[in-house]
Order: structure tokens, then sequence, then C-alpha cells
């Protein structure tokens, strides 16, 4: 245990229990879409980091 002093009311969360529960959330919502940064405020030098990589002919 973490701390000595720590006093919980409820039983540790197994890692499947916690997979369990995440993907019976995202079955119930609906799929979220995030929008991708526009880059209209990108740095010259992070525009020149995306360049070198798109010139590489892989995805960021």
């Amino acid at each position: 245990m973490a701390f000595k002093t720590l006093q919980t009311k409820r039983e540790p969360l197994t890692l499947e229990a916690l997979a369990k529960s995440i993907a019976r959330r995202r079955a119930a919502a609906s799929e979220i879409i995030v929008p991708r940064n526009s880059g209209k405020r990108r740095t010259a030098s992070k525009q020149a980091l995306l360049d070198a990589i798109a010139k590489t002919g892989t995805k960021w």
C-alpha cells in the first residue's frame, strides 16, 4: 500500500474491471470526434518539423 494512513471505503479496482467499465462507457456513448488542430498559430520550428515528417512519407 502506498499510503499507510489512507482509509478507503471501496475495494481496490482491478485493471480488468477498469477495462470493462471503460468499454461499457464507450459503448454507451456515441463516438466522439475531436477536430484536428488547424495549425493557424504554429511556430516556424513546429512547421519545419511537420514538413520534415511529411517529406518522409509518414503521417503525423
